[in-house]
């Protein structure tokens, strides 16, 4: 079962979403993907942001599509990809605006470990994939339950910074309470459109001065080089 591979604080903030006919029919569709084609991220790396980043620590949500298609780059974190994996373009492009944002080297590999063990939920909408087939398992239930996910990070009573990056995250600030949190939205990191606002938009700062404002620990942007 999906939800057997849940953290304990994780299920029980999202105890009636893993309950409700939604997800069980996604339990369904995923066997099913399973046996018949190549899908990823792996069962093991699949709710790795929740392993990572305990419900109590989250301070920051940055919210992502669904999971990279190719093979050894999804490990359940959303814009991150394995230790030694190359990075795909968008994150390329994360890396250049981390770079001039708060100077941050590029590192060598794309791994964002080091960001979600420090209170930031790399959640992407849709948890899995097949594999050269982007967007193949939208619209078969894990929006339902990342709803769920983005509703029990506003139910916080700390204050989140959550980081909305194109116009399919935008449309999530509806289950944002933005009297209590800091919203912040801005172009996709996508090579398509980062020319069109990424680019000099200082993200990572911006969430910084958001979070020290409101009297928590600023996120050390560093990664491994």
């Amino acid at each position: 079962m999906l939800a057997d591979r849940l953290p304990e604080d994780w299920k029980k903030e999202l105890r009636a979403a893993i309950a409700s006919p939604s997800f069980l029919e996604l339990e369904g569709f995923i066997e099913k993907e399973r046996k018949s084609a190549t899908v990823f991220p792996s069962e093991e790396d699949l709710f790795s942001a929740f392993r990572l980043t305990p419900y109590a620590d989250v301070k920051v949500l940055l919210l992502g599509q669904d999971p990279y298609h190719g093979p050894g780059q999804a490990h359940g974190l959303a814009f991150s990809v394995k230790p030694g994996v190359t990075p795909p373009p968008s994150l390329v492009n994360i890396f250049k605006e981390l770079e001039s944002d708060v100077k941050v080297p590029r590192p060598k590999d794309g791994s964002l470990i080091p960001w979600a063990k420090q209170g930031v939920l790399l959640l992407n909408a849709v948890l899995t994939v097949r594999q050269a087939e982007p967007n193949s398992h939208a619209g078969h239930g894990w929006e339902d339950f990342t709803d769920a996910v983005i509703r029990a990070v506003s139910a916080k009573q700390e204050p989140v910074v959550f980081l909305l990056w194109g116009r399919y995250a935008q449309k999530k600030k509806k289950l944002i309470d933005a009297k209590r949190h800091v919203v912040i939205e801005g172009t996709h990191p996508s090579p398509l459109s980062a020319s069109n606002g990424f680019f000099g938009s200082r993200p990572f700062s911006g969430i910084n001065a958001a979070l020290t404002a409101r009297g928590r620990e600023a996120v050390d942007w560093s990664l491994c080089a």
